[in-house]
Formats: C-alpha cells, sequence, structure tokens
C-alpha cells in the first residue's frame, strides 16, 4: 500500500471516530485517556506536522501545543489541525531529514509513526464510543507489515503494552490493536 494512501486510510478511521464521540469524559483503551486526552494528543501531532516536514527541530516548536488544544469545539479542533497536516504533506519527498524526537529521520519514516498512530488510535476512539473502527484488513496487513519487528523496541520504551494474545485466525485488525496493547474485547463499561 502507498504510504500517501494507508496515511489517508488511517486519517479516516481517525475522522470518523471523532465524530462519532457524544461524551468527552469517557475512557478509553489508553488508561490514562479520556476521549477528550486521546483527540487533544492527535491534534497535538498533527499541529506537529507543518513545523516537522519543514525541518524545523523539536527544539524549534518547543511547548507550543502543549495543553488544552481542543477548546469548547473538539471536533472543529480536529479537523483543522487534519486539514494542515494534510497539506503540509503533500509534495514532501519521502527523503526529507524530519528532526524527531530520536533523531534525525526520513520523512517516510514519520510518515508511517503517523499512520500506525492515527489507526490505533482511530480504534481506542471508535471502541471508547462503542463503535466498530474500520481500520480495514488492507492497512492493517501493511502496518503489521511494517512495524512488528519495530513493538518490542517501542514497549521497552513505555510507549506499547504488552502485547495481547488473541487467536493466529484473528483478522489483521484485530492481531494490530493486541500487538500494541490493546485489548480487542475491551468495552467503555468494563
Amino acid at each position: 500500500m502507498q504510504p500517501h494512501v494507508a496515511h489517508d486510510r488511517a486519517r479516516d478511521v481517525f475522522d470518523r471516530a471523532v465524530h462519532q464521540v457524544e461524551d468527552w469524559s469517557a475512557p478509553t483503551p489508553c488508561a490514562d485517556w479520556s476521549t477528550k486526552d486521546l483527540v487533544n494528543h492527535l491534534v497535538s501531532e498533527q499541529l506537529w506536522v507543518p513545523h516537522l516536514v519543514s525541518g524545523e527541530t523539536i527544539e524549534q516548536v518547543g511547548d507550543r501545543y502543549d495543553g488544552d488544544l481542543l477548546g469548547e469545539d473538539p471536533v472543529a479542533a480536529w479537523t483543522a489541525a487534519s486539514a494542515a497536516s494534510r497539506q503540509a504533506w503533500d509534495g514532501v519527498p519521502d527523503d526529507r531529514e524530519v528532526h524527531l524526537g530520536s533523531g534525525p529521520a526520513p520523512a517516510l519514516e514519520y510518515r508511517r509513526q503517523m499512520i500506525l498512530d492515527l489507526a490505533v488510535h482511530g480504534w481506542d476512539l471508535a471502541t471508547a464510543t462503542g463503535h466498530v473502527a474500520l481500520i480495514g484488513d488492507d492497512l492493517a496487513s501493511a502496518l503489521l507489515a511494517e512495524f512488528t519487528d519495530q513493538v518490542d523496541q517501542w514497549r521497552d520504551a513505555g510507549i506499547f503494552g504488552a502485547p495481547v494474545p488473541v487467536p493466529d485466525t484473528a483478522d489483521p485488525p484485530t492481531r494490530l490493536v493486541a500487538l500494541l496493547g490493546r485489548d480487542p474485547g475491551w468495552h467503555p463499561s468494563g
């Protein structure tokens, strides 16, 4: 799957989930985050994109996207941040160097990390609101192929929890979220 296609699909997964939120204080599969916290996290990530793909460093961006970025209209905040990110990615060559927290990396690596975050947090948000996240087998399979070997490093850094066992016959979206420490059977009511 082409990275820009995967990015659009992952962004759509999260966008659909944002538009389904009714309770902005509801719990999510990310234990420390409410639906509002989760959306705020993704809004922040999207707002960083124009800076990083244009060559700014983490230090140059600083703390301008800390705190509440959603205000009174979380959906509008998400929509604006997503549009800014989409526009910033337009025409960025895969080999452009961007400055990430882990150091310099090709833009393609940054894009792939963004795709994973959008898809998985889209699952988190949809699940939190009692909806089905439409990650799709193709996108989940592409993410599994790309990231399965890297997850242990991220788990060691505290980014993901321990994998949740699922049957070998589980579909790709279920295997993806389980690999990243999410319980595929998680329900807002416990």
